[in-house]
């Protein structure tokens, strides 16, 4: 049992500081951007953002995690090559078509999206970053599976460190817009795919083999609506803020975004190393136990990371140049709570993937995301972007509840439901504790007793002898 929670431990600290330089180097940018960056031209960012991550999940199509299954499900080592072969051809094939309809359709587009052909060449470039990414993530997908964390983080961590020097002389030497983040985010991955060249000719392929995509995509495809939903819940709201105000208010939601993402520093090296882990143990006798405990732990964990978040959010003016930005600290805390909650269901739906019931992922996501389009169109034109942070909070919570309920079904883990909804309560009534206390502008230490609150029911609910025991390797 300690030697598998070391594995996963291990891998996910590697991740977790990997993700911590990465999401430093973001915050060290954030003053650049919005010095450089209007508003309006965030706006801007963020629709194209919203873009290029609906293609990129149309892109892998799923693979990722039919690549997780079969690499760990296969022994023969030539077959597991096979397996990235084809997925690499089939990423290319659809990353280069969508290269193709930017070049032709860009100015419409531009239009559509910003209100102005003027953000064609962006999509272009947008374009070409998409076909490198296909190629690049698919080797460092490769790397994971094998374990060479190390590689993983050390690519990564120079990749968006090349991107944040070259965005940060682009922008104050050269062109003062958006298209130099694209720009320096293309000379980044050429340079990687320099770096990985070996392992790209490894894979490389100029057909598909049908009897590996076939199996892929039957593993996979179910999934895809279900990551195409996601988008809908996570990114949609960008393009009715946008509709209902302005480009600038989607570029100060988005600004929020990404101070939100902080609480990523605990959950991204988790997804990372979670699923080839979680899939390595099924087959352990005490593999329910253990996804118990952690289900535990990483709940508690993640709200912890949740109220500090709230706690500094006031203080994270620092980071911000312009004024005109100050008001996307009020929404930080509880777009964490979004986006811990878009990572927590990958834990707890285990159940599904070990028993290849992934299909009924996408049904309930799709459900939500309707939900999530009618949350939005009632509250932003009531409520701003507080409409669009309640409208996201709410979605992703449906999704855990229906997805739990659901993985429960077909693979029973030994978890209490009760202990779960408790802590989530008590989690997001202290959060919004916190961010009503700056809202208000009431006495500082009144945060005080949402933290003490927290804590003490927290401990109470569980059995912390049964949380020791997991850390020891032992279970009572």
């Amino acid at each position: 049992m300690i030697q598998h929670l070391k594995r996963l431990g291990g891998d996910s600290l590697l991740y977790a500081l990997m993700n911590l330089g990465t999401k430093l180097i973001a915050f060290l940018m954030l003053p650049i951007y919005t010095k450089y960056l209007s508003p309006y031209e965030m706006g801007a960012f963020e629709m194209v953002e919203a873009l290029t991550s609906i293609l990129t999940f149309i892109i892998i199509f799923g693979t990722d995690n039919a690549l997780a299954y079969f690499f760990f499900k296969e022994v023969d080592e030539k077959e597991k090559e096979r397996l990235f072969k084809s997925t690499l051809t089939f990423r290319l094939t659809i990353a280069l078509l969508f290269l193709l309809i930017f070049i032709i359709f860009g100015s419409s587009i531009s239009s559509l999206l910003m209100g102005t052909e003027k953000y064609k060449d962006l999509l272009y470039v947008a374009g070409i970053v998409l076909v490198l990414e296909a190629v690049i993530t698919l080797v460092l997908t490769y790397y994971r599976f094998v374990f060479k964390s190390k590689i993983v983080a050390s690519l990564t961590v120079f990749k968006l460190l090349l991107v944040a020097i070259l965005s940060y002389l682009f922008l104050k030497f050269f062109n003062l817009n958006v298209l130099s983040i694209y720009e320096s985010r293309l000379i980044s991955g050429l340079i990687i795919i320099v770096l990985i060249y070996r392992q790209i000719w490894r894979f490389s392929s100029l057909k598909i083999e049908k009897d590996i995509i076939k199996k892929i995509l039957w593993y996979g495809a179910p999934l895809v609506p279900a990551s195409l939903a996601f988008w809908v819940i996570t990114f949609s709201n960008r393009f009715f803020l946008s509709t209902f105000e302005s480009l600038e208010s989607s570029g100060i939601y988005g600004v929020a975004v990404k101070f939100a993402t902080m609480i990523s520093l605990l959950t991204s090296g988790v997804q990372m190393a979670w699923r080839p882990y979680s899939m390595s143990i099924k087959d352990d006798p005490k593999a329910k136990n253990i996804y118990a405990n952690i289900f535990y732990i990483i709940l508690v964990i993640g709200f912890i990371g949740i109220l500090i978040i709230a706690t500094i959010a006031p203080f994270l003016k620092i980071l911000v140049a312009d004024k005109s930005y100050y008001s996307a600290l009020n929404y930080i805390a509880l777009l964490s709570l979004g986006s811990f909650l878009s990572f927590y269901y990958l834990i707890i739906s285990v159940g599904l993937f070990i028993k290849e019931k992934t299909s009924v992922i996408s049904f309930y996501v799709i459900i939500c995301s309707g939900i999530s389009i009618v949350l939005n169109l009632l509250l932003i034109p009531l409520f701003s972007i507080w409409g669009a942070v309640f409208a996201l909070i709410f979605s992703y919570l449906l999704v855990n509840v229906l997805i739990f309920i659901k993985s429960q079904s077909v693979y029973k883990i030994p978890v209490s439901s009760i202990k779960l909804i408790v802590v989530f309560i008590i989690g997001f009534v202290s959060v919004l504790s916190i961010v009503s206390i700056y809202f208000y502008k009431l006495n500082f230490y009144l945060i005080i007793f949402p933290w003490l609150v927290f804590l003490l029911v927290t401990w109470k609910v569980f059995d912390t002898k049964n949380i020791m025991a997991l850390v020891r390797g032992r279970f009572n």
